[in-house]
């Protein structure tokens, strides 16, 4: 299956994808392979398909014809026709011996040289064949298929000493391409005929209706024949099954006009305006075309190598695009030049609308562009002491401090009342001194009322908390099942909040955002701070003054009557006032020189919203030019190499001075600035505090801490729900 089949199929199931029961099973094989052929066959018809659509040659043909009429499997096959009587065999290629055969008989043409692939043309070379000895034709034939470029070359050669000779190509697409190019680069002067299946008939259809009669060939089809000039293939005429052969008349460009076209000196006008054409630094150098440069100047030289004539750049006099004046009806610019006859063609940014067409003829368009909004970069917003604070919403950081104060409680509530979590004190150094005639005693009181701690007060729970959160946890742990629940449970919400904070932390760190004020034509309609403008005599203002859309139409009545005049008379002074009005001025001009201006320095301004409509910039050319054509023809030859995509890169963006990315990603000092002031503030505040208790309370025992004194036991026997033990581990643990 070549590429074109390929696509073509892709494509058609695209079409029918909203279908439920229309599933595709697709297979890729040799189909010069019997085996191949016939595995893939069997395979499709086990998996239950409706319908084979694919290709064949001349190897494989009958054996599939014998497969559908066995099994009774319809086949779709664009591939070359042949005669069958198989019914469940639809062929969607024509068969071109009926159209071939008037075209011979049209131009009474008895020597010529059939080329044909072995495919496609054995078919129609009998067909031919069997003419020729009724009639009496000299035919001779050639198989692609066994010639090389030499041979191939080698036979035009000796075709070109003849006087009447005439060659008929029968192959597939791409190798008639590679044959009309030898034909071109070779210079043999010679007109050749090929034909090309193009349907224009009444049903849908990528080619048209298609119709198929009892035998399954196609039938009620058209073909279009196309002649190669030296100007490309056009038209000479058609062939259907009712008309038979239809020449139709050739528009030709008359011999004097093809002749002043290669021997004219044109005068294309064009306009300053980086980067479509500037002067050269030492522009004072030269001479002529080769003092200019930029997008525009190599379009033109580029358009004039295709075409095959000579070029002089001049400058607009007045400086100007081209607009009516509405009273006299007179054209100023480019566009007068071309209209008044004082230039030839116009290669600028000239944009391609009604009121210009109506008085001169434009080429396709060279550039896709539309009106977009200029604006002076806002000032990027730094992070502050609490930014830390930003990867999260507000909702989120208060959900996450009741989460921790509950989980704290409810640890704390669940150590209380689980068995496990209370642990018997050791018994202290002091018991040691005791005399031995009050231990007997001690002992018996301490069985009598046995000491127990618990480490998870309600501070330890809230710390035990806060260590989870900060994914460096603590010197305790819960002891019992359902501590060790609440604890894992609070464990993987601190994993995935931490987890999406750093992530998002990461971002908001290393991104610097910018707050525009305007986002959209809409945003700049409803307020009256920001002034905003066009280019004065341009299409820009032309589409405002006659939109009909609301926005622009209370747009353009704001611009109007704006005092001071918000019109500018060039880009680079709309440009200039962008940027000096800190913020106060919008300036609309096309996209495409609204990017430009964007990579260029000080690289203040930037683009905001999308496009406000959509057109495009054409070359000019004053009403009936003989340069239309060609310079049309010659704008999409350009376009299908990828040539004007290429000189867009280079001058906008290769040229450029600001950059495409964000630049380097390295955290500055200002991003952790609070980090480091917040960890400051906390140190200094915790030297206060320490300094103020050691004042208050004096140095006690180790690590700082007051030496308490020693309670009688009897005290804590006295409270009905504390011991001495449990009063101990209150005072050691924040209770």
């Amino acid at each position: 299956m070549t590429c074109e089949t390929s696509s073509v199929f892709r494509f058609a199931l695209a079409q029918h994808q909203d279908v439920p029961k229309l599933v595709p099973q697709v297979d890729m094989v040799d189909i010069g392979s019997s085996f191949a052929m016939t595995y893939a066959f069997c395979s499709q018809f086990s998996k239950g398909v409706y319908t084979i659509m694919g290709l064949y040659d001349r190897k494989t043909v009958n054996m599939l014809m014998s497969f559908c009429g066995s099994l009774h499997v319809c086949f779709i096959t664009p591939s070359f026709p042949v005669k069958t009587n198989n019914q469940f065999v639809l062929q969607l290629r024509p068969q071109l011996q009926e159209p071939l055969m008037a075209l011979l008989e049209h131009f009474k043409w008895k020597r010529f040289v059939y080329m044909y692939s072995s495919d496609s043309g054995l078919t129609v070379l009998q067909r031919i064949l069997d003419t020729a000895a009724e009639r009496s034709w000299q035919v001779t034939s050639a198989n692609l298929d066994t010639m090389t470029e030499k041979t191939f070359i080698k036979l035009l050669a000796d075709l070109d000493y003849k006087e009447d000779f005439h060659i008929i190509i029968d192959c597939e697409l791409e190798r008639l391409n590679n044959i009309l190019n030898l034909v071109k680069d070779s210079l043999i002067n010679t007109l050749v005929y090929l034909w090309v299946d193009f349907l224009q008939v009444r049903l849908e259809g990528l080619t048209g209706h298609v119709e198929f009669n009892e035998q399954g060939h196609r039938t009620n089809y058209t073909l279009t024949v196309m002649e190669l000039s030296h100007m490309g293939p056009r038209k000479i005429g058609f062939w259907n099954e009712k008309r038979g052969y239809v020449h139709t008349p050739i528009s030709r460009l008359p011999t004097e006009e093809l002749v002043n076209l290669l021997n004219k000196t044109y005068i294309v006008t064009t306009i300053l305006e980086a980067p479509y054409m500037m002067l050269k630094k030492n522009h004072e150098q030269f001479a002529g075309n080769d003092k200019y440069e930029g997008y525009c100047a190599e379009l033109a030289s580029e358009i004039a190598k295709h075409v095959g004539f000579t070029y002089r750049l001049e400058l607009v006099g007045d400086g100007k695009y081209g607009s009516r004046d509405p009273e006299t009806k007179q054209w100023n610019g480019m566009v007068g030049e071309l209209v008044y006859g004082k230039a030839d063609m116009a290669v600028a940014p000239l944009t391609i609308t009604l009121v210009r067409e109506q008085d001169i003829d434009f080429t396709k368009p060279f550039m896709s562009l539309g009106i977009s909004i200029m604006i002076k970069k806002p000032t990027k917003s730094k992070p502050g002491v609490f930014s830390f604070l930003d990867p999260l919403a507000y909702e989120i950081w208060m959900c996450i401090v009741f989460a921790y104060i509950g989980v704290s409680v409810v640890l704390f509530l669940v150590s209380r009342f689980s068995p496990y979590e209370w642990q018997g004190e050791e018994s202290d150094e002091e018991d040691e001194t005791v005399p031995a005639s009050n231990q007997n005693q001690n002992q018996q009181k301490d069985k009598e009322t046995p000491e127990h701690i618990n480490d998870f007060g309600i501070f330890n729970s809230l710390w035990f908390s806060l260590g989870a959160f900060m994914q460096q946890g603590c010197d305790i742990s819960p002891r019992s099942l359902s501590g060790r629940i609440v604890g894992g449970v609070w464990w993987f919400f601190t994993l995935i909040i931490i987890s999406s904070y750093t992530a998002n932390l990461a971002a908001f760190l290393t991104v610097e955002r910018m707050v525009s004020p305007i986002e959209s034509a809409e945003d700049l309609a409803k307020q009256t701070e920001i002034a905003y403008g066009t280019l004065e005599g341009g299409s820009t203002k032309d589409f405002f003054k006659r939109s009909k859309i609301a926005v622009f139409e209370k747009m353009w009545s704001y611009m109007r009557s704006a005092d001071p005049s918000v019109f500018v008379k060039s880009t680079n002074e709309g440009v200039i006032r962008v940027r000096k009005s800190k913020g106060k001025y919008a300036y609309l001009l096309e996209s495409s020189m609204n990017e430009y201006i964007e990579q260029r320095k000080p690289c203040d301004t930037m683009k905001v919203g999308g496009n406000l409509d959509s057109k495009g910039y054409g070359v000019a050319t004053p009403k009936a030019s003989p340069l239309r054509n060609p310079v049309n023809l010659a704008v999409l030859k350009l376009n299908e190499q990828g040539l004007l995509d290429k000189l867009k890169n280079r001058w906008w963006y290769d040229k450029g001075e600001c950059g495409i990315g964000g630049g380097d990603s390295k955290l500055e000092f200002i991003f952790l600035n609070f980090v480091f002031d917040f960890s400051r503030n906390s140190a200094l505040q915790e030297l206060i505090d320490a300094a103020m208790m050691s004042t208050t309370t004096g140095r006690g025992g180790e690590n700082g801490r007051v030496v308490a004194h020693d309670f009688p036991k009897a005290g804590a026997q006295g409270l009905p729900c504390m011991s001495k033990a449990a009063g101990r581990g209150l005072s050691s643990t924040g209770m």
